[in-house]
């Protein structure tokens, strides 16, 4: 994984968990990626350095504008992409992992011109 990578994979898991809690901690977000805390502390301090994320007096982690643009992106993406690789037959735990890899080297371009296809394929479907 690239550094580019982890950083929107862990961008992606600050936003989803502060949409289900109040606070967001370093071991919130270890639990979800399913990775040690000794490394998340370190991809948070990189994080922090590069004003993605913004740490508070009692270790609550928030996103910056900029991370949360950052994070917002990819978590469409991963919608996203999820969402066709399943329409298309591919089982829900696939698809996710699949998209999860796959949100981050696809192109603006190629993501849009799918999501439009998506779309407009389901509207023909809903048609008929």
């Amino acid at each position: 994984m690239d550094a580019k990578e982890s950083s929107e994979d862990y961008l992606e898991a600050i936003l989803i968990l502060s949409d289900d809690k109040k606070v967001v901690r370093n071991i919130d977000i270890a639990k979800h990626l399913e990775f040690s805390k000794p490394s998340v502390s370190i991809a948070l301090r990189k994080l922090k350095e590069k004003h993605l994320i913004e740490i508070d007096g009692d270790n609550y982690i928030t996103l910056t504008a900029e991370g949360r643009k950052i994070a917002e992106r990819t978590y469409e993406r991963h919608l996203g992409i999820t969402k066709v690789l399943t329409s298309l037959g591919v089982d829900r735990k696939t698809a996710e992992k699949d998209a999860c890899r796959i949100e981050h080297v696809i192109s603006e371009e190629t993501f849009n011109a799918i999501s439009n296809h998506a779309k407009n394929m389901l509207t023909k479907m809903e048609k008929q």
